[in-house]
């Protein structure tokens, strides 16, 4: 397996932020990868150190597939 760190284990964690919302924006239906979020989140959970540092890959996935933090 492949041992990431550094700014690859950043990137990691901000393409799973931004996957997991870019799924729950996704229309309710037969073909929402529900599964998959809740997965991504889960390991976005366990790859980040704190709670904070979780919040802060959230608002910044907001960012991007919002346009802002709300």
């Amino acid at each position: 397996m492949a041992q990431i760190d550094g700014r690859q284990l950043h990137l990691v964690k901000k393409a799973l932020a931004i996957a997991s919302l870019a799924i729950e924006d996704q229309e309710d239906g037969p073909f929402r990868p529900t599964s998959d979020q809740a997965d991504m989140k889960e390991l976005l959970s366990e790859l980040t150190g704190t709670e904070t540092e979780l919040e802060h890959y959230i608002q910044s996935a907001r960012v991007v597939i919002q346009g802002g933090p709300d």
